[in-house]
């Protein structure tokens, strides 16, 4: 109960308290950070995913300063020899003030990434957004069909369907490639489920079947009760290394992480920084309130 009232009440208290809590979780404010921290993890045997923080943008302007931004960042990690791709949210670059808009300046994005033989994930976002998402990623997988991949939600009660009408797209040579996770907006029963398990359940329904159709799978999880069936699925399947990865959020079950790395599993780290930081930290412990606790720990431990 009152890891849930700090939670509900973080958005509302100053951001120079909130840091002390989210510094934990990102990478930090500057492109500089990010690529300090890449580093860090790939030198403990991580590969990474970057994600410039910042979303539901208000003006095409802002959305065009943003194209820039990422074939900045593109090129900045792209030569220090980072290993990793990039994540990318469609409303910062305008998905809901024009779609065309938003189509044309993730292509380029796109465009600029493969050929750096570099990798895009379009991000999924909350229920209104899924629909244009999907389409999106169906256009732009038909140019650049090995260079971009989608987010699927485990707790929506449509991804199912939603991941078998996208089969038409699917082949041997240019497989669908999806980050599975469970999925942290708000949404009502209607479309979402809500019970702990009842979402466990359909991200591994899900899971097994991208793991026995040859989907390539990005398993996006921090539950170890999730990992451990990963585990079974991919042995069940005969599934090639190459075939899956395992993705987590930096700072989030790092023990975890290290064993995964162990058993000779891929992990890819979601690092995520930017001055846009302060939405991200919010929502993040909305989904999970028992992180309130590292903040109250942090209060005391660093001042």
């Amino acid at each position: 109960m009152i890891n849930r009232l700090i939670a509900n009440i973080l958005p509302y208290m100053p951001p120079r308290l909130v840091w002390i809590f989210s510094c934990r979780y990102i990478a930090g404010k500057t492109v500089e950070d990010g690529i300090r921290v890449s580093k860090e993890l790939g030198a403990s045997g991580s590969e990474v995913t970057i994600d410039l923080l910042g979303e539901f943008i208000r003006t095409l302007e802002e959305a065009e300063v943003n194209k820039q931004k990422y074939i900045e960042i593109i090129d900045r990690f792209t030569s220090e020899g980072i290993k990793g791709n990039f994540s990318v949210k469609p409303t910062m670059f305008g998905l809901l003030i024009d779609k065309e808009v938003c189509y044309r300046y993730i292509r380029e994005i796109l465009l600029h990434a493969s050929a750096k033989n570099s990798f895009i994930r379009v991000d999924m976002e909350d229920s209104q957004c899924v629909d244009m998402e999907i389409d999106l990623y169906r256009k732009l997988k038909a140019e650049f069909p090995h260079h971009v991949g989608l987010v699927l939600q485990a707790y929506l009660h449509r991804s199912m369907a939603d991941l078998e009408a996208m089969m038409d797209i699917h082949t041997q040579e240019f497989p669908l490639n999806f980050r599975l996770c469970k999925g942290i907006y708000i949404e009502p029963a209607a479309i979402a489920y809500k019970g702990h398990q009842e979402i466990r359940d359909n991200y591994l329904l899900l899971l097994e079947y991208m793991l026995k159709n040859g989907i390539y799978a990005g398993i996006a999880t921090h539950d170890k009760y999730l990992v451990e069936a990963a585990y079974q699925l991919i042995e069940k399947y005969r599934v090639p290394h190459d075939k899956y990865e395992f993705q987590m959020l930096y700072g989030v079950t790092p023990e975890l992480r290290s064993r995964i790395i162990k058993r000779g599993h891929l992990m890819r780290v979601y690092v995520p920084f930017g001055k846009d930081w302060f939405g991200y930290a919010t929502r993040r412990l909305k989904e999970n309130p028992k992180m309130a606790a590292h903040i109250i720990k942090a209060l005391f431990v660093r001042g």
